[in-house]
């Protein structure tokens, strides 16, 4: 087996340097190799790669906004859009690809008779379009929930990215994986589950996904979707979803204060909503279930 010092030296592009600090600094090379990743880190990969701004991520810090995407050698631009704006149509041919800084987005599809189905909510950092990095034409629209903002991306330099660099490859194609896994979860939530277990259901989802980034508050979180909302993202109505609330809430498993959704009693709200969490594929650690 030849010697290290045999090898045909590999050539580094003038910026490799930048790009290898810039890539440990977003904590993508901070560990050893290993056969696996570290699943945790996983929901910072867009935003790493993107280099965007995400209030209380996963770290609990704030990076500073864009100071990395030129090190990475990415275009990129930071947009502040208000609530119901459309990050993409359906039909629309990407030129982009999209993370979340701040803000809560929704992947949407729309009947001929014009009833709507919410198939997916985005939080701050996640990627919203990845799927569209190599795809055509996108087959669903995504609109904000909330004011946000939003990076973008060209999508061609993020293939690029990808192509060369193959540990975020690799961490990207996982990411869609999970956004796999849920939407497969959702499938059941809408089809198999009573009208209670679904809005229980997507309630732990919100928790344990929100206290994966840093982002639930005073016991709970603030809920950024409507009752109407809720009923398209569960096949019910806003009336059934008003009064399932108002059941959940009687039973003592939350209490509501406007839009912030308090957990009196996490275990039982889980077993309400027949929740497990090994389709998010976070991490295994309950934090909620030692807080509650």
């Amino acid at each position: 087996m030849p010697s290290p010092e045999s090898k045909p030296a590999i050539p580094r592009p003038p910026d490799e340097e930048a790009r290898l600090a810039a890539l440990q600094r977003c904590h993508l090379l901070d560990t050893p190799a290993e056969e696996g990743f570290d699943r945790s880190e996983f929901s910072l990969v867009p935003v790493a790669v993107v280099i965007v701004p995400v209030a209380g991520a996963a770290r609990r810090r704030r990076p500073q906004p864009g100071s990395l995407a030129p090190r990475l050698g990415l275009p990129h631009r930071l947009r502040r859009l208000d609530a119901g704006s459309y990050l993409v149509r359906e039909g629309d041919m990407p030129t982009t690809c999209m993370a979340l800084a701040t803000g809560y987005a929704y992947r949407q599809k729309v009947t001929g008779d014009g009833s709507r189905q919410i198939l997916a909510v985005c939080i701050p950092g996640d990627a919203v379009d990845l799927q569209n990095m190599f795809l055509e034409v996108s087959d669903h629209s995504v609109q904000l929930l909330t004011r946000s903002e939003v990076a973008d991306v060209p999508r061609e330099a993020l293939q690029e990215l990808v192509l060369s660099r193959p540990a975020i490859g690799t961490a990207i194609i996982q990411l869609t994986l999970v956004e796999a896994s849920i939407l497969r979860e959702w499938v059941v939530n809408v089809g198999r589950r009573d009208a209670r277990e679904r809005i229980a259901h997507i309630l732990c989802e919100f928790a344990v996904r929100l206290e994966s980034r840093g982002l639930t508050s005073d016991h709970g979180f603030e809920l950024p979707m409507t009752q109407e909302q809720l009923a398209d993202a569960t096949g019910l109505t806003s009336v059934h979803v008003n009064r399932v609330l108002k059941g959940l809430e009687a039973d003592g498993l939350i209490s509501r204060r406007r839009r912030h959704i308090h957990y009196s009693y996490w275990r039982a709200l889980q077993d309400a909503g027949d929740f497990s969490r090994r389709y998010l594929h976070i991490s295994d650690h309950d934090m909620l279930a030692q807080t509650y």
